[in-house]
């Protein structure tokens, strides 16, 4: 269910801004997008996971949280963020 190091560096060259960030809100929404996606895929073959889902709602919160972080600070890097991420339709 966790991200492997392979998966989670990918990740992180993707969406960091620069040659050393690895803590900008891009680089974190980015990270949690993809271990929510992970929970996603296994919720489909394990319905009655209680305990995992209570995590997976906290991340997505937690996810809301940053988004609107950067709404608030830099609304262009939020449009290009969410658009990369397809978070919105």
């Amino acid at each position: 269910m966790a991200l492997t190091n392979v998966q989670k560096s990918a990740v992180i060259t993707d969406y960091q801004t620069s040659g050393t960030d690895t803590g900008s809100p891009e680089v974190q929404v980015a990270l949690l997008s993809a271990r929510i996606n992970d929970l996603s895929d296994h919720f489909k073959t394990h319905k009655h996971d209680n305990h995992s889902r209570q995590g997976l709602l906290r991340m997505v919160n937690r996810r809301r949280k940053m988004l609107d972080y950067l709404k608030a600070n830099d609304i262009e890097r939020y449009r290009t963020l969410i658009s990369r991420l397809g978070l919105r339709k």
